[in-house]
């Protein structure tokens, strides 16, 4: 991991790929480097840091060049540091980036020191670079020489490869790492993710599994993964590069949270004016599939884990179908039973996560599933074309890494997939529309609720000293309180843990005391008043307590309870809603912590390795 970025054109690249480079900033890194072909060779530039100090370098020492490729390294094989950053090189002719892991590397490296090959990294990438150098020995065919390398690796790889002996061409290759390439007029570009290259195009090409692609200046050759010639389809985005533009915020993170009443509208648009509309938001013969199942098995990581824990809730109560909700990196290596006539949904910001997209190939041993459904942000991802039915979240573009219109997009969705579900099965159309109705007050509540804004910012203010927080909910808002922790430990850097407010007295009370703050999030449901009495059991141990509370709760502030009163919504709508004012106090803590809000310490966006 974590970026790359390719370009063959006829004029100075650079820029290409440094600009590439800054809008795949928001995934995470530690270091970056760009090689560029040039009449006397390979010019390489790298740094450890941030991408403004590699384009300092390249400015100052005058790289340019028609052919590049450049990449942002979230370290996973030797430490951050410039000798290990990409890309790298075998000799001072060939250059190569990657995303992924070699699982065998070690025995490959003692295979190519013993052929004489000298290491100067401890990453599992150089071992790449010299494998393809070795199968160049004796002939100029790089594109047969990184199929030859690639047989010999196992794990996951996306590479892009350029060599002084085939000036004319980029290289690559995709094994269980997402590569995108780009279509422009008499030139061409690679990159992990099409964010990437959005200021320069908006055609794309999603390599598949196994795929391996020639780009030149005016033509694109895809081979699979028997090596036989084929034709990828042509995708086109309307995506506005400026979504990928912090504009008046300071924060990516701050920008996204109050995009969310937009991006709710926009994933709602004509998917629930009707029956009809419903359903076709899941493809074709979604009525059908959905009518068939019996059991929904979730598979999912990080936030969207958190977002199945919800919709496990909501199907089991309103469609009556049982639920199981797993993460991804656990359920791909248990042996597992499969109830017959399961609905297996994978749920994915990117649709690239790896473990994510392992569970869902795995699925196709078994002959107990009634299909496949991806809930995810990025139309061509690889879950979304594997999967028979897909629901298309609308967030846009998401830069921050703390995930949040993604997570509450995600919400939408699923809360449409359980009464889509719900009917098929025979619920009453009038129950069915009366949700609809509900869902289309999403917008505006949401907008309600930003308005607590200044007073989050200035509640977060007890929390900065802090080193440990306590979330409670009940009944779906557990899994929010979930959601909640995970953002505060995420871009804070306090540890923060969620339970069950009925669980306080199996353990969590030992921790309360005055220095541990406790958040609650207290709708006027029918589980109010056990909540209340939970709350009581902080209070009477010295805790300090921030409720958000349903302002017909009667839910009353005192000394030691804090209460930010909620506007009173649906009980449906409330997981979506109650999760807005616990991005904000996550947010505002980090804000007054100091602590780097858009790209935490040592996590990635997009998780595409194990």
């Amino acid at each position: 991991m974590c970026g790359i970025v390719g370009a063959i054109a006829q004029r100075n690249v650079t820029n290409i790929l440094l600009t590439g480079l800054k809008r795949l900033e928001y995934r995470g890194y530690d270091s970056a480097g760009v090689a560029l072909l040039t009449d006397e060779g390979i010019q390489r530039v790298r740094r450890q840091g941030k991408v403004k100090g590699l384009e300092d370098a390249v400015n100052e020492v005058g790289a340019a060049g028609n052919l590049g490729i450049a990449h942002t390294r979230w370290a996973t094989h030797g430490v951050p540091s410039e000798r290990n950053a990409h890309p790298h090189m075998s000799g001072e002719d060939l250059a190569l980036v990657h995303n992924g892991i070699i699982e065998n590397f070690q025995e490959l490296r003692v295979e190519l020191e013993a052929d004489g090959y000298e290491f100067i990294s401890e990453t599992d990438t150089e071992v790449i670079v010299h494998l393809v150098h070795r199968a160049l020995r004796g002939n100029n065919d790089l594109f047969g020489a990184l199929r030859a390398a690639a047989e010999k690796m196992h794990g996951a790889f996306a590479l892009g490869v350029i060599s002084k002996s085939e000036p004319d061409k980029l290289i690559a290759i995709r094994f269980g790492s997402p590569l995108v390439i780009g279509l422009g007029i008499d030139e061409n570009y690679l990159a992990s993710d099409q964010l990437a290259l959005m200021p320069v195009t908006n055609r794309f090409i999603f390599l598949e599994e196994g795929d391996m692609a020639e780009l030149t200046l005016t033509d694109v050759r895809i081979t699979d993964k028997d090596g036989q010639e084929v034709t990828r389809a042509v995708h086109e985005f309307d995506g506005a590069s400026e979504d990928a533009e912090k504009g008046e915020y300071r924060h990516f993170m701050l920008k996204e949270i109050f995009e969310q009443p937009a991006a709710i509208q926009r994933t709602l648009e004509n998917r629930i004016g009707s029956e009809d509309e419903l359903f076709a938001a899941f493809g074709d013969n979604s009525r059908e599939m959905l009518a068939a199942i019996k059991n929904v098995q979730i598979i999912a990581c990080g936030t969207s884990y958190h977002s199945g824990m919800v919709a496990r809730y909501w199907l089991e109560s309103i469609a009556g179908v049982p639920c199981q909700v797993e993460v991804a990196s656990e359920f791909r290596y248990r042996k597992h039973v499969v109830p017959e006539g399961s609905l297996f949904v994978t749920i994915s910001q990117s649709g690239e996560t790896a473990d994510t997209l392992a569970a869902l190939r795995g699925t196709f041993e078994s002959k107990n599933y009634q299909g496949r459904l991806a809930v995810c942000n990025v139309d061509g991802s690889s879950l979304v074309r594997e999967s028979e039915l897909t629901f298309l979240t609308k967030a846009g573009p998401e830069i921050g890494v703390a995930s949040t219109k993604a997570f509450t997009t995600q919400l939408a969705g699923l809360l449409m997939l359980v009464l889509a579900v719900a009917r098929a099965k025979g619920a009453d159309s009038k129950v069915i529309e009366k949700a609809l109705g509900e869902m289309r007050q999403l917008p505006s509540l949401i907008e309600q609720v930003l308005q607590l804004d200044s007073r989050i910012e200035a509640l977060a203010e007890q929390f900065v000293e802090k080193h440990h927080t306590l979330f409670l909910g009940r009944g779906p808002q557990f899994p929010i309180a979930m959601e909640g922790a995970l953002k505060l430990k995420e871009i804070s850097y306090i540890h923060a843990e969620a339970y069950p407010a009925g669980e306080l007295k199996h353990g969590p009370l030992a921790l309360v005391d005055k220095e541990m703050p406790v958040v609650a999030v207290a709708p006027n449901d029918e589980l109010l008043e056990k909540l209340k009495s939970n709350l009581q059991e902080v209070r009477a141990r010295g805790g300090e307590l921030f409720i958000f509370a349903d302002r017909t709760a009667q839910v009353k502030e005192e000394p030691g309870m804090t209460v930010l009163a909620m506007p009173p919504m649906p009980e449906l709508l409330v997981p979506i809603v109650y999760t807005l004012p616990l991005q904000l106090l996550s947010y505002h803590v980090a804000v007054a912590r100091g602590t780097d809000v858009d790209q935490p310490r040592n996590l990635a966006k997009s998780v595409t390795v194990e």
